[in-house]
């Protein structure tokens, strides 16, 4: 199993989109890791969003699919499953 995840910041200002087979692991990563990176430039460590998909090539694609879409649609998926934007990793 492979996930799809949004992250944002604490203002909800900027996101960033991933995958990963281990969401917390992957999240632990981002939230301690020295390299320079857009998810740790932007403080970037609310998960706001995410999706099992089945096979790796299956995330990867559905990363890239929303990586590529504006702002808004981002938007509306994340409120779909968490309109208030909150962090889902809280109660890991």
């Amino acid at each position: 199993m492979y996930y799809v995840y949004i992250l944002s910041n604490h203002t909800n200002t900027t996101l960033y989109t991933g995958m990963t087979h281990d969401l917390k692991k992957r999240l632990w990563e981002h939230k301690n890791s020295d390299i320079e990176s857009f998810a740790n430039k932007f403080r970037c460590y609310k998960v706001v969003y995410f999706e099992p998909v089945e096979s790796f090539d299956s995330a990867l694609a559905r990363e890239y699919q929303i990586k590529k879409w504006a702002r808004v649609k981002k938007e509306k998926l994340i409120e779909m499953k968490n309109p208030d934007w909150l962090d889902l990793s809280l109660d890991w």
